[in-house]
């Protein structure tokens, strides 16, 4: 009895001590942990962001696309409406893909040189181009161009967007904002331009249409009156049916005389004469009345022709008035629908270099790889529980 209650102090201390060690080699199993997780991913934090990594250079601008048919009614766009232009809030977006777009960057990089200018061997090897990959081509410089150079950040209520550029000089960074801005001015221009033209276009080819048409029409009614020696149909008539009154007025005279002359002297030889002229005038009436109405070669004949030609004719230059009318609308409407690209805040050239931000890249850093070591922490000792 004595010898079993010995034998089982002694079978306690082997447990405890067993324990002890399994204890002692999960605190060094969690030790290399942390050392492996925290400690060595924050030195080397320190090392590259301390020492290592290359000055950025940020150079910021501000600017907002306008255009004077749209109204606005808080922020920045009130204070913009008092200039009679208003923010063009749908376009700005087009600006913004065009600035990462890859015609920005073959332009940028005709000028620029950017392969050189960022994959100098003075810049550290995670800040330069091409990065660890080693992808040298165009579409890992526009991944690069991205992700490292350009950043654009639009605001929503007021419409103004911020183009940010980084560069390892602030020369470089200041030169690619200015050029970028440039650049943006010069695509607001080609969409208005290709706006105008749209606009305009189809009332040009109208206006062009109704004018040879017009045209057209005119030397209808010149051949017209050419070809049947006739100018106005109308007015001639008049003019042929006053010669016809005036030779009644003549007829209705000389019967009169011949009547007063053989009442008076039968034998009078004027009776003669008078007869013979009240023949001439009957024949020149019906000569002046054929002219006017009754044959092919009538002036009666020829004025529906006529009607109809200058019918056409006063048709096609009300065409051309309407035409013309809808060519001035469509350029009021394509200078309503302008874009202007107003500068709020000049490209800026930083005098020094804000980036990398040490202090807080490196706390980043120890932050993450504590959470990261805690996950793994639990991990590792539900699984040994579980074992044990």
């Amino acid at each position: 009895m004595d010898a079993f209650v010995e034998s089982n102090p002694k079978d306690r201390a082997r447990r405890l001590a067993a324990r002890a060690r399994r204890l002692a080699a999960r605190a060094m199993r969690l030790n290399r942990l942390f050392v492996c997780l925290v400690v060595a991913p924050t030195a080397l934090a320190v090392l590259y962001f301390g020492l290592l990594a290359h000055d950025v250079y940020v150079s910021e601008s501000d600017f907002v696309v306008r255009s004077p048919q749209r109204q606005m009614t808080s922020g920045i766009g009130a204070l913009l409406q008092g200039t009679g232009l208003s923010q063009g809030s749908d376009d700005v977006y087009s600006v913004q893909d065009f600035l990462a777009s890859r015609d920005a960057l073959q332009k940028l990089d005709a000028r620029f040189h950017f392969k050189r200018t960022f994959g100098d061997h003075h810049i550290d090897r995670l800040s330069r181009f091409p990065g660890l990959d080693g992808n040298d081509s165009f579409e890992g410089l526009l991944r690069y161009y991205r992700s490292r150079i350009v950043e654009t950040d639009l605001d929503t209520t007021s419409s103004i967007l911020t183009l940010t550029v980084r560069a390892f000089s602030a020369d470089e960074a200041y030169r690619i904002n200015e050029a970028l801005l440039e650049m943006s001015e010069d695509f607001v221009n080609r969409l208005n331009e290709r706006a105008r033209r749209d606009l305009v276009q189809f009332a040009s080819s109208d206006v062009d249409i109704a004018e040879k048409g017009a045209k057209a029409a005119v030397f209808a009614v010149s051949a017209f009156r050419n070809s049947k020696s006739v100018f106005d149909p109308e007015k001639q008539s008049a003019l042929q049916l006053e010669q016809v009154a005036r030779l009644q007025d003549q007829l209705i005279n000389t019967r009169r005389l011949i009547a007063d002359l053989g009442t008076v002297a039968k034998i009078n030889p004027q009776l003669l004469v008078l007869q013979n002229r009240t023949g001439v005038l009957k024949a020149d009436i019906e000569s002046e009345m054929a002219k006017v109405a009754g044959g092919q070669q009538s002036l009666s004949t020829k004025s529906a022709a006529y009607d109809g030609i200058m019918l056409e004719r006063d048709f096609a230059a009300k065409r051309l008035e309407i035409a013309l009318g809808a060519l001035e609308q469509a350029r009021e409407n394509a200078m309503k629908q302008q874009l202007y690209l107003e500068r709020i805040a000049e490209p800026n050239k930083p005098d020094i270099a804000i980036e990398p931000r040490a202090v807080r890249d490196v706390a980043a850093v120890l932050l993450l790889s504590l959470i990261l070591w805690g996950i793994v922490t639990l991990l590792v000792t539900a699984i040994r529980d579980h074992a044990d």
